[in-house]
């Protein structure tokens, strides 16, 4: 009996042990629990973080017509979305492959977590999608070692409970997928739908769901990219529609069928050198640069972040009409290159691509683009003495050019790529409401990958013809003159001294012609520069400069005759600007690219204030707007009402047609030709748009040997031709077909058909009619 009690005794001694244990692990667990949630082991996220995590949100840039255009971002090209834009597909694949049971837990999946320890892991994870954001949140990858890996999901737990308690089951799937990089520069759902698919989340159908929540395993390593893991990814992909499969969101008949289906990859890249209006996004960022400075936050905290604050700038940009003006650049560009280098091979022109340049004026100009390289900048911070550098250019070099062939891969000396990407021509084209001042389309350059140089608002060059309807308003302005009214064709000599010239002033008509009269209409559609030079006799250049500069140019323009040709060099920007006020009836409107801004919370920030200004009357802003539609009824830009001839090209290697336009409506503009085929422009404009647009070489010595070639109608006017067709054939756009409004009550006579244009009579010239 005693032996009995004693086994008893100790018996119990062992239960009290087991009960102790018990205890004192669940008392040692709550302590883990408090201590961690104390911050002991580590910093925990307050309320206050976790009402507002902290992520790296990209500034968005829509057009007007409601697309994003692209983001500005520096490590992180994410931009949030709601629940409500997430398919049901891509949820549904989410909580079938993380956490099957996330509808039921509440942080914590404890039958995940009792089968993740009983079987150490091998049964599969019990991070719910909860702790999954927790730690994508506020901790990232963690500790290595057992401890610190302990602490981290303890941590982990309790930002988990702490998250459900402070959002919806919709939030926590929405902030998930939003924070959650995809690799290749999606950060977030939103950039990975349209990085890989072309498309918005919305959008996305069962099998990319499937592969996105795929890349939630390990996105380096489930990368699609043909060049990476495409097969790795496809067979992770399947294991989610498996589990589709398996929880009864599909049946077996679909989950067989989606699985023999490629990826579907439509590798789309987010980066600052790709995508749509690269040029314009260059000039956006130095503007919203500029802007952050002088507006700090309401709340003191500092300034913006560009890169990470979540920005919307509002643009007046058409995504639709800037893919159209891009398009007629490289259809364009393309074929004019090509004809380029056919003139230009080694046979026909030894300096190609330059001409008329002595060895030793090459060889000066090409040292000067060295010192103005980047690699040049890079090897001189970096100590390297001026023979180290000059000798690196002559090392062969492993390298990516640009073609319109698309990229090359090659091993070149970069003296010799230097020459080789001076032998391209280059573009700037700006397109803009006149009566707004909302810029449509903006397109700076070829290729901005390769090309970062901006053609519209940061290159100027000589504008040639482009700005004799400066010289043409100004007369009409002050002397009251008519289209109709004619002027002799002859050779006419300013004096040296007069209006301040240094030198005798007689320019030549391009064609050498001379004799009879010119009816203004005829000298503008025809740019008779004898008859420039008359007008500009008459009114002198001091006036003439004035009406630029209220026209809206701002660069310096010297006081001389010479100016009616076209010989300051000005930019596209400011172009296309001046023409605007004569088709918004000589009210200039200052160009408009940014409508507003606003904050991520959807806060304004920015609102923008038109600002206009009168500068011509009704009367002579219609006039001079008629002088310039004769250039596209009879003259230089007549070629757009055609369709010529279908013709083999050899240098192309197919048919083409002369002249693809065939444009009916009403037309002004002017084309302009700068001194040796060095610059050739067009402005164009209907009632409601006005495009520049300016083709040339990087070099001015960068240019055809002809007229047939090197005229602003030959290198400039067919973007504009191919531009306004592809926005005419979009009924949407509503691009004017109409006449320009006539004033009601104008007073000078715009009908010219009693006059004959060519050989009008003596006692018909305005000089007869002039007291000067």
């Amino acid at each position: 009996m005693a032996k009995k009690k004693a086994a008893t005794k100790d018996f119990s001694k062992y239960i009290r042990w087991f009960w102790l244990t018990i205890l004192g692990g669940i008392l040692l667990v709550v302590l883990v629990f408090f201590l961690a949630s104390w911050g002991v082991f580590g910093e925990m996220p307050d309320h206050t973080r976790l009402e507002n995590p902290t992520t790296n949100l990209a500034t968005e840039i829509i057009s007007s017509d409601g697309e994003l255009i692209a983001k500005i971002y520096h490590n992180d090209n994410r931009t949030p979305v709601e629940y409500s834009d997430l398919p049901q597909d891509l949820v549904d694949a989410l909580i079938a492959t993380e956490d099957v049971r996330y509808r039921q837990h509440s942080g914590i999946d404890a039958r995940g977590t009792l089968r993740a320890i009983f079987t150490l892991g091998k049964g599969g994870g019990a991070s719910t999608i909860s702790q999954q954001l927790a730690k994508q949140l506020f901790h990232g990858e963690g500790s290595k070692d057992i401890l610190g890996r302990i602490t981290q999901k303890v941590k982990e737990w309790i930002i988990a409970i702490r998250l459900e308690r402070q959002y919806t089951k919709e939030e926590i799937i929405a902030m998930y997928f939003n924070i959650y990089d995809f690799g290749n520069n999606a950060a977030g759902i939103r950039s990975a739908a349209r990085i890989y698919f072309g498309k918005e989340p919305a959008n996305l159908d069962i099998k990319e769901s499937a592969m996105l929540v795929g890349m939630f395993k390990n996105s380096s390593l489930y990368n699609p990219r043909p060049t990476r893991n495409p097969e790795g990814t496809k067979n992770r992909r399947n294991v989610v529609l498996n589990q589709l499969e398996k929880y009864d969101y599909i049946t077996e008949h679909v989950n067989d069928s989606l699985k023999k289906l490629d990826l579907g990859l439509r590798y789309t890249p987010e980066s600052h050198r790709e995508g749509l209006a690269t040029y314009f996004r260059a000039y956006l960022t130095e503007f919203m640069k500029d802007w952050i400075k002088n507006n700090p936050k309401p709340d003191g905290t500092g300034l913006y972040s560009l890169y990470d604050d979540g920005l919307k700038i509002y643009t007046t940009l058409d995504s639709r009409m800037q893919q159209y003006a891009e398009d007629a650049v490289h259809e364009h560009m393309a074929r004019l290159q090509a004809e380029f280098f056919h003139q230009n091979t080694p046979d026909r022109n030894k300096t190609a691509p330059f001409l008329d340049l002595k060895p030793d004026e090459i060889s000066s100009l090409l040292n000067r683009s060295m010192r103005q390289s980047e690699r040049w900048r890079k090897m001189k911070a970096n100590g390297k003495s001026e023979k180290e550098i000059l000798a690196s250019f002559d090392v062969p070099t492993p390298m990516t050019v640009f073609s319109w062939k698309g990229e090359i891969d090659t091993i070149m000396k970069p003296a010799d790529s230097m020459r080789y990407y001076k032998s391209f021509l280059h573009a700037g084209m700006m397109s803009m409401e006149p009566q707004t001042g909302h810029v449509k389309a903006w397109v700076g350059g070829i290729n901005y990958r390769h090309f970062q140089y901006d053609h519209v608002k940061q290159g100027k060059r000589q504008v040639g013809s482009t700005f004799k309807p400066f010289v043409y308003a100004t007369a009409i302005d002050q002397l009251h003159l008519s289209p109709c009214d004619t002027f002799p064709n002859t050779k006419i000599t300013i004096e040296a001294g007069k209006f301040g010239n240094p030198l005798p002033w007689s320019p030549d008509n391009a064609n050498r012609e001379y004799g009879g009269f010119r009816t203004l209409k005829s000298a503008l559609a025809n740019s008779i520069n004898t008859v420039t030079a008359r007008l500009m006799d008459k009114v002198g250049p001091q006036p003439v400069i004035d009406m630029a500069k209220n026209l809206g140019i701002e660069s310096d323009i010297p006081p001389v005759p010479a100016i009616g040709l076209g010989t300051p060099d000005l930019s596209v920007y400011e172009m296309v600007a001046a023409y605007a006020t004569f088709a918004n009836k000589g009210v200039y409107t200052k160009p408009v690219m940014v409508m507003r801004i606003e904050d991520k919370n959807g806060t304004v920030l920015y609102q923008f204030t038109p600002e206009t200004r009168d500068v011509l009357s009704e009367e002579v802003a219609y006039v001079t707007t008629n002088l310039m539609e004769g250039v596209t009824q009879s003259g230089s830009g007549a070629r757009l009402r055609t369709v010529g001839a279908e013709k083999w090209n050899p240098v192309y290697k197919e048919i083409m047609t002369g002249y693809p336009y065939a444009l009916t409506n009403p037309i002004a503009g002017k084309t302009g030709t700068t001194q040796n085929q060095s610059d050739g422009w067009f402005m164009g404009m209907v009632p409601n748009l006005v495009t520049g647009v300016w083709v040339g070489g990087e070099e001015r010595a960068t240019r055809f040997r002809s007229l047939a070639y090197g005229q602003g109608a030959s290198m400039a006017l067919p973007i504009w031709g191919l531009y306004m067709k592809k926005c005419y054939a979009d009924k949407d756009l509503d691009v004017s077909t109409g006449e320009f409004e006539r004033p009601e009550n104008l007073s000078i006579n715009v009908d010219c058909s009693k006059h004959n244009e060519e050989t009008a009579s003596d006692a018909d010239s305005i000089d007869d009619r002039l007291d000067f």
